[in-house]
């Protein structure tokens, strides 16, 4: 937990959640709130980014989305809507080819998301090289990995932001399916240091539950915090709805998960196991007031630190470690 420090600040509302950064590699400044929607089919839909948006909150889009779809999308948006999206992709030959249809036809798209489970293979930062030199000034994220000398090489690959977690998310089984994994808050503090050394940036994701998991991943020293399971649920998520005892649930799960592989890909292939789960998610209406309470939660943190700008909260973060008995503690450090 955050260990309370004193303040001169009389009320939250004196709190900038706001951050500029200026990204190593494209060299292209970006201003918002620094959240990002997670590029889940579950979550990081269009409804929801422009609802983000609104917020000046990022959302990168799922991957499955066709040509057509985007078009029919950005056609109808707003042009600020560009500084708040993100294109995403895995590491294969049609990934390369559609980012390449969908910013050729959208030049003002900035952020392209490359986005595996493991990002420690020589094969993925090949594909990050690549996509640096066909697209010289996107600014690039790359991920999943969890310790610093990974953060390093992507960053030198090209790469702007680098995705921190494997294994923290509400519907990620890697952990149990592979022993794969590293504690989400130590990941964040030691690939934050990795970063920021090189003037890159990382994005913590997954392992927040409520606002306060948030403002620790902030205070760990993460530049942008990834949600998943805290924007699913909502009118402008994806998945399913279903009803069960008069209550509205949808389905939420995660992109390695036998749902999704059946969905997207035909199926769990023969060589590989599902390292994802489904869970109904409780109906939680409209996005906004969700977002509503994660802001406030972290304006709160930082008025209890004494942080006027998200940018401080991490200088000003000393952490006191919680010993529980059973297996509750953030990020399931």
């Amino acid at each position: 937990m955050f260990r309370p420090k004193r303040s001169t600040l009389k009320s939250r509302s004196q709190v900038s959640l706001e951050r500029e950064f200026i990204f190593r590699n494209s060299k292209k400044t970006w201003r918002g709130v620094p959240i990002i929607a997670a590029n889940m089919d579950t979550v990081g839909t269009f409804e929801m980014a422009t609802a983000l948006a609104e917020e000046k909150i990022i959302t990168a889009i799922h991957k499955h989305y066709t040509l057509e779809e985007w078009s029919a999308f950005l056609e109808n948006s707003p042009e600020s809507i560009y500084q708040y999206i993100a294109i995403s992709s895995g590491t294969g030959s049609s990934d390369e080819e559609k980012i390449k249809e969908i910013i050729s036809k959208f030049p003002k798209i900035n952020f392209i998301c490359i986005d595996v489970a493991n990002g420690y293979s020589e094969h993925f930062v090949n594909f990050v090289k690549k996509v640096r030199a066909n697209f010289p000034d996107k600014t690039i994220i790359a991920g999943n990995v969890v310790t610093g000398e990974m953060v390093e090489e992507l960053i030198l690959a090209g790469a702007d932001i680098i995705k921190v977690g494997i294994g923290p998310g509400s519907v990620c089984t890697t952990r149990v399916k592979t022993g794969v994994g590293y504690p989400q808050l130590s990941a964040i503090i030691e690939c934050a240091d990795a970063a920021h050394g090189l003037g890159g940036h990382i994005i913590g994701d997954g392992g927040c539950k409520v606002p306060g998991d948030v403002a620790k991943a902030f205070g760990g020293g993460a530049d942008f915090v990834m949600l998943g399971g805290m924007f699913a649920g909502h009118d402008e998520s994806g998945g399913e709805m279903v009803e069960e005892n008069g209550k509205k649930f949808r389905l939420f799960y995660g992109m390695s998960s036998k749902t999704a592989m059946e969905k997207h890909s035909g199926g769990v292939a023969e060589y590989r196991a599902s390292e994802g789960k489904t869970v109904k998610v409780k109906y939680k209406g409209p996005v906004a007031e969700t977002v509503k309470d994660i802001l406030g939660g972290v304006r709160s943190t930082c008025t209890y630190v004494g942080a006027s700008q998200l940018k401080e909260l991490s200088k000003r973060t000393t952490f006191i470690r919680v010993q529980e008995q059973h297996n509750e503690v953030f990020g399931n450090e």
